[in-house]
């Protein structure tokens, strides 16, 4: 069985419409390379979420 990683350890990344980091999940395991929004609110309406900050 695998050992557990710290969350500190996890590789991230910036979503590319608000901006916020994220970090890596099991379900993005095969495809993090192409995983660019944090979540599916941001995927689905990229525009609105960039830069209102």
């Amino acid at each position: 069985m695998a050992r557990m990683r710290k969350k500190a350890d996890l590789p991230s990344k910036l979503c590319k419409a608000c901006g916020l980091p994220f970090t890596w999940r099991k379900k993005w395991e095969r495809d993090w390379d192409n995983v660019l929004y944090c979540s599916e609110r941001c995927r689905r309406n990229p525009s609105a979420n960039g830069t209102a900050r």
